[in-house]
């Protein structure tokens, strides 16, 4: 994800004005065998010449406190967050777009003892907390994705993580669901079981392109477009568009000597997106960066352009929706001054 390497597909940017919300980036220090990224760094690729007016943090497992009780320590990611988001909001006079929400980590399977965890996360995020993911992404034995190894299988359809799921709604918390193709009927249960909840579907439910299904998704694609259409049925799940040119999508733009176009990130995904977009509506959807970890496949810059070439077949009243104002309302964002 070198810049060096990014810088050499440069593009025109495609309507520069349109405001846009980016609903679901990172930031992390020290994670392993992986350059830091930080606030300076984001702002770097916000910098890329599209009209980024706010974003929204989402977990990463990055800065837990080292000590304490085990289920508190994801509370440290919320304290270095908060931090960055303060300093974000003192910068939007110099044109960096400002951290507007926090969607922080929780252990769901601590059942009704996860509202402590949850209190600590509000206290943490001096009034930006708008969600808990607990990722459910499993797979048994996923080659070169060390991130999914020891996560639970069927983890949605536990009782104990129910009973920890219950408490999110009464808490005001959405839920950002981030699992892997063969899981979307399992989520598709958990929303019919909590339809007060409004669940995030991330990433397009992570169509898998690497180890038995390298070179597959052809194959995928199909039982993929049917449990989508279903799950979109649940009407308090929204879809977030994007996060689909991560190396476990195995499209293998990240092992070429240069990256990715727009062009070729709409030729290979636009599938994807528009029956997204066809099952959930413009009004249950937004499009989103997931950097850096996208980075690794293709430039911010250009990765909005293709979304914007997506959009165009749409009504201005829907891209302002997809770019900008489901996230403030899904999320319940202060708009940015």
């Amino acid at each position: 994800m070198s810049n060096a390497w990014l810088s050499q597909v440069n593009e025109e940017i495609i309507d520069p004005q349109r405001p846009i919300i980016d609903p679901h980036h990172h930031l992390w220090q020290n994670k392993k065998n992986i350059p830091n990224y930080e606030l300076d760094n984001l702002w770097g690729d916000t910098r890329s010449g599209h009209n980024i007016i706010g974003t929204v943090f989402v977990e990463c497992s990055t800065n837990y406190r080292k000590g304490g009780p085990e289920q508190m320590r994801s509370v440290g990611e919320t304290d270095y967050v908060a931090s960055a988001a303060e300093v974000s909001l003192r910068q939007t006079s110099s044109g960096h777009p400002p951290i507007l929400g926090i969607v922080s980590h929780a252990d769901l399977r601590l059942g009704a003892d996860v509202q402590e965890v949850l209190d600590a996360h509000h206290n943490a995020a001096n009034g930006l907390l708008r969600g808990i993911r607990h990722s459910a992404a499993y797979y048994p034995d996923p080659p070169a994705v060390d991130r999914y190894a020891g996560r639970v299988e069927h983890l949605m359809l536990r009782k104990d993580f129910r009973q920890g799921f219950a408490k999110l709604a009464p808490a005001g918390l959405t839920f950002d669901a981030w699992l892997l193709h063969p899981q979307i009927c399992e989520l598709t249960e958990l929303a019919r079981a909590f339809p007060e909840t409004t669940i995030i579907f991330d990433h397009f439910g992570g169509p898998l392109g690497i180890g038995p299904y390298k070179d597959r998704q052809a194959d995928i694609f199909s039982q993929w477009k049917r449990d989508v259409a279903e799950l979109a049925r649940c009407k308090n799940v929204v879809a977030k568009l994007g996060g689909l040119a991560m190396m476990i999508n195995g499209w293998g733009w990240d092992t070429r000597a240069t990256p990715a176009t727009s062009d070729e990130i709409v030729a290979a995904h636009e599938g994807y997106y528009l029956h997204m977009i066809d099952c959930f509506g413009p009004a249950r959807c937004m499009f989103e960066s997931n950097f850096p970890v996208d980075k690794a496949s293709v430039s911010y810059g250009v990765l909005w352009n293709a979304f914007k070439k997506i959009a165009e077949r749409f009504t201005e009243n829907e891209k302002t929706a997809m770019f900008r104002s489901n996230a403030e309302c899904i999320y319940r964002l202060d708009p940015p001054t």
